[in-house]
This record gives C-alpha cells, structure tokens and sequence, in this order.
C-alpha cells in the first residue's frame, strides 16, 4: 500500500498569499518525511484551496498560470482550485481557457449538491467543459484535469474533486491501495476469509497513518483518510485483478456488482477515520485489468455506471471517442447525478474524448499512471423535453424521501 497524495488544504486567498502556499509546502515537506519514515512512499503531494468562484480572482486563467510556475518553488506536485459552483453558472466558462493556461492545476465543476439538487445548466456546461478541453492538446490528455462533480463534499483528498471549504488549514491522507484487496482474496477461500484480511490491513495501516498524523503532523487538523482501493497499472495494483481473484472470471461479467459492493462494504465496516470516496475505486485507464477488460469490450459504461451505486468515485479515466458532443455527454452526467443524489454518495465523472479516435481505436497516452486500452462506446442521445430544460430540482434521497413538509399519502 502506498499513499497516493498527502493533500493540504487552506485558503490562499485573493490577491495571492503567497505566505499561505510557502506554509503548505513547508507542512508537506515535513509530513511527506513522516510517513515514508514509517515505511510508505509518498507519491505526491497536493494543495487544494477554497472553490474558484469564492476567491474573487477577475482574471482565473493568469491566477492559475501564476500558481503552477509557483508549483516548484513551494515544492507541491499539484493543486486543486475547486469547482465551479451552481449559484455562480459563470464561474464554469472560464474553466477551459484556465486549463490551457496552466500546468498541474486541477478542476471540477459542481452539478448536484445538497444546497441546491440537480442542476440541468450545471449538467450541460460540464459537458461541454469536458468536450472542449479534449481539443486543448491533440491526445485529450488535459481532460485528466477536470472532474464533473456530484454531492461531493469538502476534504475529500482525491484530484480533481478536492476542495476546502474554510480560512483554517487542515489535511488528508489519500491511499492507494488496491494491492490490499488483491493480497486479501488471492487464495481466499471464502468471502469472510477475505474480507476479514481486507480489514485488518485496513485497520493496521489507518491505525499508523492516524498516529503520526495526529502526533508527529499535530500543528495543521487532520481531516481523516479516504481509504480507497485506487489502483495502479500492474497486476499487483489492480482492483480488476481484486475483483477476477474473488471468483468473477472478468470483471465486466455478472458478479463483478457484488464484488464490488463487498469489498466496499468492507473498507466501511473497518475503523479508521474515513472521509471521502473511501471506497472501490474504477479509473479504467489508471488499472491494468479495467482497461483490458475495456479494450476487450467486457467492462463497458454501462457496468462502471451500476457499479457506481455500490461502491466509489464513479466514472473514472474513461476513454471517449474524439467526436463525441456535449449533447451526448450530458446524459451520462444526468445519471451519475441521480445516483449521487438519490444514494446521497459522492460521485465524479472524468472523461476522456481522445481527438481523432473512434470506438475500438487504441487508447493510448505517454503517462505512467495509465495503461493502454480502447476508445469505449457510449451509448447515448441528446437529451430532450423537460431533461433538456436549464432548471434546478430536487431529488430527494432514497432513505429520506419525505421532506419536512411533506405529507405521505396513503
């Protein structure tokens, strides 16, 4: 298991402060060497500030520009600047243009919440968020750096979907830590052998990564750890792997939902201080399995889609074809809202049109965090009616389906 981000969070306010990122780089300098003194690898660390829209900046693409040449000097990997939010449909329209401006800066857009449920206007500018940024470079890889986001909250630790929501500095730990779910079921010969292995990893490793973080790291609040099982591109780092090792021959095939719903289930009954996704995790391009099992046309949209309700981020690193329209994404965003709202669970959505490839083509990126796979097919119209109207509703949750003022009537 390693930890894939240490990610500090603070408000760097507007006109930058330049004081606050040399704090946050000084404090993961410190925290970086604590935990690999205890024997993790650290592979990054991350800064994610207040949303955007609440800095006040007039000018996002320079106030981005100006944070990713301070990257190196501040000695952080990457920063989050948040989403755009629904009560400021503005803020979405300046995303692309701030992507292209910079390097190593991440966003997301809001399109559901609590505060103000679903937003149709919110859906549709994520979209074409997604299908613009794809033409930024002509192998779509800038879309890596947008997130369409749903009931997300604050203090998630996980890129793109992090973002503060306070003046006061605090921090998170997220894992990467797929290899634990492989290692617990290889040779498991019953789901409770392997789960009670899944957990006492679990709980072992929450429990150190929990010591040295309220101890050693005590000056800045600790936020908790997203445990979730992410992946990296080998056999030994593959959830897929995880899940084939469980008994389901590809992942893809019937019994993938309930392996994911049990290893997740798993990572919630254990005790450490979650936060987050904390959950299976399913960037196809990310994990070695998924993106052959996707490339072989087993795992599709839809199953990443139906695993969501069970288990973690959502839609993950999926590759697109590079003609595919706003119009046709925007439904696909709808459904992952729904889910998030109606599960009340945080879900994300990060697709990738690659320019000039098609269903069935390679996908194909020079980044040693993806494998190789295929464009999948999306399966998809533009919306019309009342779906493609640019209002807010509410979509109440499943286990409170009746609001204060409602009345059941029987």
């Amino acid at each position: 298991m390693k930890i894939r981000s240490i990610t500090y969070f603070c408000n760097p306010q507007f006109p930058l402060n330049e004081k606050v990122l040399q704090d946050a780089g000084e404090f993961l300098t410190t925290a970086k060497a604590a935990y690999e003194s205890a024997g993790y690898e650290v592979q990054t660390t991350r800064l994610a500030t207040i949303p955007f829209p609440k800095l006040n900046s007039k000018d996002l693409p320079q106030f981005a520009q100006t944070l990713s040449q301070l990257l190196s000097q501040i000695g952080i990997s990457y920063i989050s600047l948040g989403p755009a939010l629904i009560e400021h449909p503005e803020s979405y329209d300046v995303i692309v243009e701030a992507i292209s401006a910079s390097q190593n800066i991440f966003f997301s857009g809001m399109m559901a919440d609590k505060k103000n449920g679903i937003s149709l206007q919110a859906v549709k500018k994520c979209a074409q968020i997604i299908q613009r940024a794809s033409t930024i470079t002509p192998d779509g890889f800038a879309n890596l750096r947008f997130a369409a986001l749903a009931n997300v909250k604050a203090g998630l630790p996980f890129f793109p979907a992090a973002y503060h929501d306070s003046d006061t500095p605090a921090f998170a730990i997220a894992t990467e830590a797929a290899d634990l779910a492989v290692n617990a079921f290889n040779g498991a010969k019953t789901v409770n052998d392997g789960r009670r292995a899944l957990i006492s990893e679990i709980e072992k490793h929450g429990k150190a990564i929990s010591r040295i973080s309220n101890t050693e790291l005590s000056s800045v609040h600790f936020n908790g750890i997203d445990f979730s099982l992410a992946p990296f591109p080998d056999d030994a780092h593959s959830l897929g792997n995880a899940v084939e090792k469980m008994g389901v021959s590809k992942i893809g095939l019937h019994g993938s939902l309930a392996a994911a719903a049990i290893l997740t289930e798993a990572i919630e009954r254990a005790n450490f201080p979650r936060l987050g996704f904390s959950g299976f995790m399913q960037p196809v391009l990310e994990d070695l399995i998924l993106a052959k099992r996707a490339a072989e046309g087993t795992l599709t949209i839809k199953d990443s889609l139906l695993y969501s309700a069970v288990c973690g981020t959502g839609l993950d690193t999926v590759p697109l074809a590079g003609d595919t329209t706003a119009e046709q994404i925007a439904p696909l965003l709808l459904d992952l809202c729904a889910l998030a709202m109606r599960l009340d669970k945080p879900l994300t959505a990060r697709l990738m049109p690659i320019p000039g490839k098609q269903v069935g083509d390679e996908a194909r990126f020079d980044f040693p965090f993806f494998a190789n796979s295929r464009v999948m097919s999306l399966e998809s119209a533009p919306l019309t009616g009342a779906l493609n109207s640019d209002e807010t509703f509410e979509l109440l949750s499943r286990y409170n389906p009746f609001s204060d003022s409602q009345q059941m009537v029987e």
